[in-house]
Order: C-alpha cells, then sequence, then structure tokens
C-alpha cells in the first residue's frame, strides 16, 4: 500500500516537475501563473492536470487549440511515479525514504533541464549541496566527514577536469558532481563520474552517428551523471 501511495504521490510530483523544467531555465515563477498550454496560453483546469490521464483522454492535445502536447509530460510524470515507487519499496525507515525522494527529484529535474537548455541552474546543484550535508549532520545519510569529503572530492575532481578541458565541461558539472558527492561520498562520486563519461562516449557516439555531426558537437554531460548517480544509488 505504501508503494502504491507514493507511485500516486510521484505522478503528482511529476506534473509539477514539468513545470520547474519547463519555467526554471527560463527565469519564470514555479508557481504563478497557473499551468497552461505553451502554444496558446490556455489555463489548465483541474481535470485538465490529472497526470497521464488527462493526457490520455484528451487525444495527446490542447483542448483549446488543439495543438499537440509533447510525450514528455506523461513520461516524466510516469518515470516519477515509479521513482518514488521504487524509493519507497527499497528503503526500511521515513528518514531514508526522504532523502530518496530528494536526490531522485533533484537529479531527474538537473538531467532534463541540462538536455533541454545545456545548463545546471546553481538553485538547484547549491540546494543539493547544502540538503546532503544537513542530511549527513541528522544522520540520516552518511557521515558529515564522508559527505564533506564527498563533496570536495567530486567538485575538486571536475573542476580540474574542466580547466584541463578548457570548456569541454562547464561549472555547472562541477557543481552537480559536488552535490552527489554529498549525497555519496567520495568514491561513490568517482564511480558515478567514470560511469557517467562511460554512458556517455556511448550515447555520443550513436547521436553523432545518427546526425552526422562532428566531435565538437556539445553534449550536456548532467544527464548521464543524473542517471549513474541514482544507478549507483539504488544499487
Amino acid at each position: 500500500m505504501e508503494v502504491i501511495v507514493a507511485f500516486c504521490f510521484g505522478l503528482v510530483f511529476g506534473s509539477f516537475f514539468n513545470v520547474v523544467i519547463y519555467r526554471l531555465p527560463l527565469g519564470k515563477s514555479i508557481i504563478r501563473p497557473g499551468s497552461s498550454c505553451p502554444k496558446c496560453g490556455h489555463e489548465l483546469s483541474a481535470f485538465e492536470l490529472i497526470p497521464i490521464f488527462s493526457f490520455l483522454i484528451q487525444g495527446r492535445k490542447c483542448v483549446v487549440c488543439r495543438e499537440p502536447i509533447s510525450w514528455r509530460y506523461p513520461l516524466v510524470e510516469l518515470i516519477s511515479g515509479l521513482g518514488f515507487a521504487f524509493v519507497t519499496f527499497r528503503s526500511s525507515s521515513s528518514e531514508e525514504i526522504l532523502v530518496g525522494l530528494v536526490f531522485f527529484s533533484l537529479l531527474l529535474i538537473l538531467g532534463l533541464i541540462d538536455l533541454d537548455h545545456k545548463i545546471l541552474p546553481n538553485v538547484l546543484t547549491l540546494s543539493g549541496m547544502v540538503i546532503g550535508l544537513l542530511f549527513a549532520f541528522l544522520g540520516w545519510t552518511i557521515g558529515l566527514g564522508q559527505a564533506v569529503l564527498g563533496l570536495v572530492v567530486g567538485f575538486g575532481v571536475v573542476f580540474l577536469i574542466a580547466l584541463l578541458s578548457r570548456g569541454g565541461m562547464g561549472m555547472g558539472d562541477v557543481k552537480l558532481l559536488g552535490f552527489i558527492g554529498a549525497f555519496l561520498g567520495w568514491k561513490l562520486s568517482l564511480v558515478t563520474l567514470f560511469l557517467a563519461a562511460f554512458f556517455g562516449m556511448i550515447a555520443g557516439f550513436i547521436y553523432l552517428k545518427k546526425t552526422g555531426q562532428d566531435r565538437k558537437t556539445p553534449i550536456p554531460f548532467g544527464p548521464f551523471l543524473a542517471l549513474a548517480a541514482l544507478i549507483l544509488y539504488f544499487i
């Protein structure tokens, strides 16, 4: 029953995550105005905001302008629901559930924002660092010393790579791995980096092959860091 409830809450939060992913990079408020169609500006009613169901019952189109709605919206809702359910399933305490939900939510939002805009907002990465240290201080995750060391190592290693690559990796990636290190510790932050590089290499090769672009094409690294960190956290 707890897992089912968590899944339902995840669907609802996923709908909110869509708002954050769309508005935050544009500098818009994530609270006001209410959700609306990005094409015609029609403000969505409560019936139009039911996760996944509204998308399907409306025929995947806005009820006013009939413009198609991206599959990304219900997909994010579904992923959020499954993520919330899995965190709840594998956790043994309410504190562990809270830690897992925060970690999962921030990484999902950051990964998709980076995928869309090639930026990782400071308000999320820096908040992730602070929250990671706070959870460690409360004794809900790794020890505080390990969290601080994880933040420093994660931040420092990628900062060094960013300097040596001369723009090949941005400061957003630096702060993102610092945030991940604050939750997972220094050892897993390094494993996250190598696993993300492996994922990025494969995905980048496929993308460049399909699009015919050269190696100078910028590919966001944040989604791969987020994916690698979540795999390691869940394992």
